[in-house]
């Protein structure tokens, strides 16, 4: 019987990998996985800020439409009040039309859209911060109307302006 014949006697195709070539490729691998972390993580935040931006357009443009029927005189409004609406729920439940005889209601919004930075387990109307029309923009705070909303994410955006002044 011939004796077995040493590894590199074989022919080519029948050798395996080394351990070195093995590790070598791991190591690859792993710097590319290193880099392409940071890559991720970048692109969700975008996506976030990307749908920040969307939400906030869509709350504030109800918010100026819901004042726009205040002064047009189809939404029942008190004389002492501004005409923006008394929570961010109006905007979506909807108003009654005290100008068309059966009163039906106007909707500025389908949904309250959520903070994509808020917590889960928060309503969506719970995610945002309320300024009220007598509160000043450096420092919001909620009162008797909803005059615009902000985030209530701490830090600033990829462009360096926080959240909170979007």
């Amino acid at each position: 019987m011939d004796a077995p014949r040493p590894a590199s006697a074989l022919p080519p195709a029948a050798r395996g990998f080394t351990l070195i070539e093995l590790m070598i490729v791991v190591a690859i691998l792993a710097v590319l996985a290193v880099g392409a972390v940071p890559l991720a993580e970048l692109a969700v935040q975008r996506t976030r800020e990307q749908d920040l931006r969307l939400a906030l357009r869509q709350i504030r443009g109800a918010i100026d439409a819901y004042k726009k029927a205040a002064e047009e005189g189809r939404v029942e409004r008190k004389a002492d009040e501004t005409g923006y609406p008394r929570r961010l729920s109006d905007l979506a439940n909807g108003m009654p039309d005290i100008k068309t005889p059966d009163r039906r209601l106007i909707r500025f919004l389908r949904r309250i859209p959520r903070d994509p930075f808020a917590p889960a387990d928060l309503s969506a109307e719970e995610t945002w911060g309320l300024r009220s029309y007598a509160s000043s923009a450096s420092s919001p705070s909620s009162g008797m109307d909803v005059y615009d909303v902000y985030s209530r994410r701490e830090g600033a955006g990829l462009n360096g302006v926080p959240y909170r002044e979007w």
